[in-house]
């Protein structure tokens, strides 16, 4: 027993390769047999490995609303309203209560609106969660039973047929093979054909087929899991949320100089009461902090995040908005994303092999070949190439149809044309096809030639065959089979994802394609893209290429240079991103499938393309709701005016920092004028105010990334918020400590009024009104 739970226990630890040892060595090593496992069992390993299902994490809303609070701009009005309530007391007055109930309120107001839009970001692991099977078919206790799939464990025999999602993972036992859709796993662009040993992944789809399997993992050490574990342990800092802590900090040093300032003039110096001087540093802390930034920041980018709903991307992050604005990489999974995921035939490079027949009647001869109901991948391409699909069946009387199995690996259809002859068409891998034709000798050599030129360039190869059949002998061998053509089957790209693309370039974004497909078929993607085809396979990642001139370059620098990378898993895309993060680039991802959500989630702006998965969807900032790319680039042009604006009122705010510790700070020290902090309060609320306005402003968006140097905001900040204190205090001066104001302004004031009235008003009055009036009239 003991010896059987260390054995078990080097499983969970992942010290054993269940997927690659030879499948006796699994049952060997998992402690179980081709009988499944007894239900004692079952629940024992249940103890050891948990349930099979990915572990939700949840937060408390409590706990994420007071985190609004938690942030340096916070601090300091937490600060402010603990110095109205608590400290400001003195000379037996009572606390001020309006200043405290005043800034709570904002901080208040501030944490709600960015609650809100936080809140409204769905949980990626919950997401990939619901993609795991509900139901699986299992072998317990020498009985197949319909169970939960949460309590498959390690060692279980399980069915899987036509239709199933698989539900752990596991490898295949006795059977015929089965096609396997694993697309939104891996990003292979086609169903891939699994035999017996082979493993297949939990969250893939069967396609074609039905076979026993035994389970090799389950839950978090799946290969889905990991995906998942990926995803949720990313905890990304807003790249927006670092600017406005710098921002904060400056602002929060300004004050605190000043504050300084005041403490040893006012007190040491000036010797000025308790109780003024406490009002005196509340004004410096809060006029001077930009108490209303987040909210109206928040309020910019909601109008933004409204224009781009309106362009086909809906934020789900409001941050983001700022993030593609100076996104300056764009990694983007091929399949689903710069191509359809849909196979077609590019008629152009169509190989013919026979005299008389030219492209189109290869094309016609593959549709008569394939089904024209219940098609799989490969037949909807075929029959889809054709003006109309019914050309397929047209005119022809069909006979007898041979479908796809994996050992002729090819179909076959007998027919009847117009005039009463029997043929026979075929379609399928070229080695088979090939071994029909009568000439294969003659012709081998260049079959083998346009197969090579067609994988080089990423396309897939299907041979066509022709024969004709003696009258009334459907089943009799026939006559020579005719090699007439080779058909090339591609992932074609976007009709929009090139022009996508060239836009993108000129606006700066260096777009690179990540995709876990094989690298031949990435390199066409991208030359029929324009947009390079310096592209590397994943064992450069790692260091393992065998191209010296690669393995030289150090992977940073290497991932940076590269045009894209292919056979990549959900690993190697987080792991680009954050390289890439690293670099100081502001790094944008998109995808569509399970394999993409731990990028999405990492990356400064996750992106899932129209028709994503909800583990995509959950996991990324924006989705998009139209085919293709070109809504990113009216998104980058929308996100680039919006930077503008903010950038606009973020130098706003440090000048009105500068010039309200400034400009107060010597009012306080060189009048000892005394302040009501109530008063500021209110100021800083008209400013802020009145400057929401900003979120509307006309302004240009920028022809490359932006990006926020804080150190030329800073320093115009400082300029114009030094003139704006230096033009406060003579204002303040003309208009308290001298008789200017009165003595310009209200004499001109009575000299209009009477003008207006002395017409109609009789002396009596005149002579009645006040001095002012009487000297004027005089």
């Amino acid at each position: 027993m003991a010896d059987k739970t260390a054995t078990l226990d080097a499983v969970l630890k992942e010290a054993v390769d269940l997927e690659n040892i030879p499948i006796e060595e699994v049952f060997e090593n998992l402690r179980c047999s081709k009988e499944g496992l007894t239900t004692e069992a079952a629940e024992e390993r249940l103890g050891i490995f948990g349930h099979n299902k990915l572990e939700e994490k949840r937060e408390s809303k409590v706990l994420k609303f007071l985190g609004f609070m938690w942030n340096p701009l916070s601090w300091v009005m937490e600060a402010a309203a603990i110095m109205a309530i608590a400290l400001a007391n003195g000379g037996g007055k009572p606390p001020d209560w309006q200043d405290f109930v005043g800034i709570i309120t904002l901080l208040v107001i501030n944490s709600t609106i960015s609650f809100i839009e936080e809140n409204n970001a769905g949980n990626a692991a919950a997401a990939l969660m619901a993609r795991l099977a509900p139901k699986a078919k299992v072998l317990r206790d020498g009985q197949w039973r319909e169970e939960d799939a949460a309590i498959l464990v390690p060692g279980d025999i399980i069915s899987v047929k036509l239709g199933d999602i698989i539900p752990a993972d596991a490898r295949l036992l006795e059977g015929d093979p089965l096609k396997i859709d694993q697309s939104a796993l891996t990003g292979e662009s086609l169903p891939v054909t699994k035999g017996p040993g082979d493993g297949v992944y939990s969250g893939s789809t069967c396609k074609q087929g039905e076979i026993e399997a035994i389970v090799i993992a389950t839950g978090v050490h799946t290969f889905f899991g990991k995906a998942a574990h990926l995803v949720d342990s990313t905890n990304q800092v807003g790249h927006f949320q670092k600017v406005l802590t710098s921002i904060g900090n400056f602002c929060i040093c300004s004050i605190a100089a000043g504050m300084f300032i005041e403490i040893i003039v006012m007190y040491p110096i000036q010797h000025r009461a308790y109780r003024p001087g406490i009002d005196n540093l509340l004004v410096l802390l809060i006029g001077g902090i930009p108490i209303a930034m987040p909210t109206v920041l928040s309020v910019t980018m909601a109008i933004g995040s409204h224009r781009l709903s309106q362009q086909g991307a809906i934020t789900k992050r409001m941050t983001a908005i700022e993030e593609m604005a100076g996104m300056d990489v764009l990694c983007s999974d091929k399949t689903g994303t710069l191509t359809l995921n849909k196979l077609t035939v590019d008629k152009n490079l169509v190989e013919v092999f026979s005299k008389g027949v030219t492209q189109d009647i290869v094309i016609l001869m593959a549709a008569r070949a394939s089904r024209t109901e219940n098609q799989d991948a490969i037949d909807a391409a075929i029959v889809g190439t054709l003006a109309d699909p019914k050309e397929a069946r047209a005119g022809i009387q069909e006979v007898h149809f041979l479908p796809f199995n994996p050992t002729d690996k090819r179909t076959a259809l007998t027919y009847i044309d117009g005039e009463g002859k029997m043929h026979r068409v075929s379609k399928g891998a070229p080695e088979q096809i090939l071994n029909l034709a009568h000439n294969k000798l003659e012709i081998e050599r260049r079959v083998h030639a346009v197969i090579d030129k067609f994988a080089e360039r990423g396309l897939r190869s299907l041979a066509v065959a022709y024969q004709e059949v003696p009258e009334g002998r459907k089943e009799s061998p026939g006559g020579p089979w005719q090699f007439i053509g080779l058909m090339p089957l591609f992932d074609p790209p976007r009709h929009d994802s090139a022009e996508t693309i060239r836009r993108a370039l000129n606006l700066g974004v260096n777009v690179k394609m990540i995709t876990g497909d094989q690298l031949a078929i990435g390199k066409e993607t991208g030359r029929r893209l324009g947009m390079g085809t310096n592209m590397y396979p994943s064992s450069a990642l790692l260091g393992h290429d065998k191209d010296e001139s690669i393995a030289a370059l150090p992977v940073d620098e290497l991932i940076e240079k590269a045009d894209g990378f292919a056979g990549v898993f959900p690993e190697h895309k987080y792991e680009i991103v954050k390289r890439l993060q690293a670099r100081k680039h502001i790094c944008g991802m998109t995808g569509d499938g399970v394999n993409d959500a731990p990028a999405l989630k990492k990356a400064d702006i996750g992106i899932a393309v129209a028709d994503a998965t909800d583990a995509a969807r959950s996991a990324s900032d924006i989705v998009l709701t139209e085919p293709g790319l070109s809504v990113i680039i009216s998104a980058v042009l929308t996100s680039r005016a919006i930077f503008q604006r903010m950038k606009n009122y973020t130098i706003y705010a440090v000048s009105i920092t500068i010039r309200i510790v400034l400009g107060f700070m010597l009012l306080a020290l060189i009048w000892k004028f005394d302040f009501p902090p109530f008063m500021v309060l209110i100021i800083a609320i008209l400013n802020d105010g009145t400057i929401m306005t900003i979120s509307k402003d006309r302004v240009k968006p920028s022809p490359l990334p932006d990006s926020w140097k804080l150190a030329e905001i800073f320093a115009t900040g400082i300029i114009l918020g030094g003139y704006l204190a230096v033009m406060t205090v003579i204002f303040f001066w003309a208009a308290y400590k001298t008789d200017f104001f009165p003595r310009i302004f209200m004499l001109r004031a009575s000299r209009k009024l009477l003008k207006m009235t002395s017409k109609s008003l009789p002396l009596q009055f005149i002579c009645k009104s006040a001095p002012s009036v009487r000297l004027s009239y005089l």
